[in-house]
């Protein structure tokens, strides 16, 4: 259930982002007070495994959900992500319900959502810490201490206590409410069975997918290990709030910066955007939606007051990765000459998101400023694709998906947004002038 850690970082650059890194220089009047100076880029961001997590419960107090009755959760998911869930088997010792790992996926290969009926992928598990006795509402708990490990109930439990198959006790549901939202509809469906049982309040995680791989494949339990995170307090007393805390510090964000598009200019306003009107059509739309800064930093080339201009990707991954497990994240450096009166202003992509870019402020900064800038670094929306959840999103172009077109101004994305909260920008991305 750790973090899993990527150590394969050229399969990451896999996420399609347009790579080119080249420089394309237009100094053709340099002053003689030129002088050199290094921008570097980088990716600060301490990211999280998963996407998105959260508790269910039923509607009474104590806040089961007792047979005939049912809980939903809502949540946004990329092809190749997955929900799992835990929610104790109520007259037991210590068995929980659960899909297997890493959940339940709600695409099939071709990208179309998945609806109806997928009870068949929860399974019931016994938790390895106490002994079970027959289930039923006379359960001793907590009962007798054991130490073994989480396995899967099939039919009999290690006592020889029979069970139905979960599929049988508990329904699963799966609606596409579009915009990659879903809700998922567990039903307690045990009642007047020989496994007759309330569920407990729960847990659910979605992780987040990077180059094809999940990012946390067990974020509940592991088959087979020993259990770990508080899952003990859902599957012996229906208490979850020791694993939803835990699950709560590894959910948050990911996301990688495409390569940068740098900027010096004099005497001309921003030439990369400007908010409260909509992208000009000259490749923001690129960088903002695809992390390609080609297409602009070419039609920039030659432009009046465009004294040069770079696009810079990181050696290896071309992207510019978080930091991923106590891994530094990707960092970028490029020498620029500048003058007195030059401005410099600079643009990359939210890898994982549908449209939008950081980039600096208003008429960008003094290019002969040195030391640390990134308080004058905004994270926008282009508004040239409808957005989704960010890292969860399936028509993310890095996620393997065709943004759906919009046509809005460009505006600064508010934080908390209708999504998620995310962390301050300097928290994101870090940009110093030496």
């Amino acid at each position: 259930m750790n973090f899993k850690k990527i150590t394969n970082w050229s399969a990451v650059a896999l996420v399609p982002f347009v790579f080119a890194a080249c420089k394309k220089n237009n100094d053709s009047n340099p002053s003689n007070e030129s002088q050199k100076a290094t921008i570097t880029v980088e990716n600060v961001l301490n990211s999280k495994p998963l996407v998105e997590s959260g508790t269910f419960q039923g509607t009474g107090s104590p806040a089961l959900i007792l047979p005939g009755q049912s809980t939903t959760v809502e949540f946004s998911a990329a092809k190749g992500e997955a929900i799992t869930f835990a929610t104790m088997y109520g007259w037991s010792n210590d068995l929980f319900f659960a899909p297997a790992n890493p959940g339940i996926q709600v695409y099939d290969a071709k990208g179309a959502p998945i609806e109806g009926d997928v009870s068949d992928q929860v399974k019931l598990w016994d938790n390895g810490t106490r002994i079970n006795q027959a289930p039923g509402a006379s359960v001793n708990h907590p009962g007798v201490a054991d130490n073994k490990n989480i396995t899967e109930v099939n039919g009999t439990d290690a006592q020889g206590n029979k069970y139905l198959s979960a599929s049988k006790l508990v329904k699963a549901t799966l609606k596409y409410k579009g915009n990659s939202v879903f809700m998922l509809t567990l039903q307690n469906i045990s009642g007047g069975t020989a496994n007759e049982t309330p569920l407990s309040p729960g847990v659910w995680a979605v992780s987040y997918i990077v180059g094809g791989t999940l990012q946390n494949t067990a974020p509940l339990y592991t088959s087979g290990k020993p259990t770990a995170n508080g899952l003990t307090g859902i599957a012996e007393a229906g208490d979850n709030t020791q694993l939803s805390a835990y699950v709560k510090t590894i959910t948050g964000i990911f996301t990688p910066l495409s390569p940068v598009l740098i900027v010096v200019y004099n005497g001309v306003d921003n030439p990369i955007y400007k908010t409260g009107e909509n992208d000009r059509m000259q490749g923001l739309r690129a960088i903002a939606q695809q992390g390609n800064p080609d297409t602009l930093a070419a039609y920039l080339k030659g432009k009046s007051g465009i004294k040069a201009v770079y696009t810079v990707a990181a050696a290896t991954t071309k992207v510019l990765l978080p930091t991923i497990g106590g891994q530094a994240g990707g960092s970028v450096s490029q020498e620029i000459s500048v003058s007195p009166g030059d401005r410099l202003a600079i643009a990359t992509m939210y890898g994982f998101s549908n449209d939008w870019f950081f980039a600096t402020v208003g008429n960008g900064v003094d290019a002969t400023t040195k030391g640390d800038i990134s308080s004058s670094i905004q994270l926008y929306d282009d508004g040239t694709a409808i957005n989704q959840f960010p890292g969860a999103g399936i028509t993310q172009f890095n996620l393997a998906g065709t943004p759906l077109k919009e046509s809005l101004p460009i505006t600064a994305v508010p934080n908390p947004n209708a999504f998620t909260t995310l962390p301050a920008i300097p928290g994101i991305i870090k940009v110093t002038i030496k």
